[in-house]
């Protein structure tokens, strides 16, 4: 299993709302960078996410995993863009800011902390467990 995080806006799609698709989920879609996009295409089903609200709250929210392999994005007609379903599984008892993760030297090399910019993004077992840890789980 690989681990991944997918942020989002939470005014435009927020944990509240993956968690209201149940087990159907939802298509991660609207991605328009191609790192991201092929991080999406290397997915397997059943792989991890932790689900991160950006802007103001900027914090790893909830725990994700994947239901559907890349496909094409349906905000599209661009045959460029792919994306994959996933479905909420469960919140973090405690949401894991960025400050928490910057503040955190295990954390150092993380994706997030180096390129906060990039909307889907690897994650590495240990990060996956650190942040699980801090979070409650």
């Amino acid at each position: 299993m690989n681990y991944w995080l997918f942020k989002s806006e939470p005014n435009t799609w927020g944990w509240d709302q993956q968690v209201a698709k149940g087990d159907l989920g939802e298509e991660w879609d609207g991605v328009r960078n191609y790192q991201a996009r092929n991080f999406m295409r290397d997915m397997a089903i059943g792989d991890r996410g932790f689900f991160y609200h950006s802007l103001k709250e900027k914090a790893v929210v909830g725990i994700v995993e994947v239901c559907a392999l890349a496909h094409p994005d349906s905000s599209t007609d661009d045959p460029r863009w792919d994306c994959v379903d996933i479905k909420a599984v469960k919140p973090l008892k405690s949401p894991v800011s960025l400050e928490m993760v910057k503040a955190d030297p295990r954390l150092a090399d993380m994706i997030l902390v180096k390129n906060s910019r990039l909307s889907v993004q690897p994650v590495t077992a240990e990060e996956w467990q650190i942040i699980c840890t801090l979070g409650g789980l």
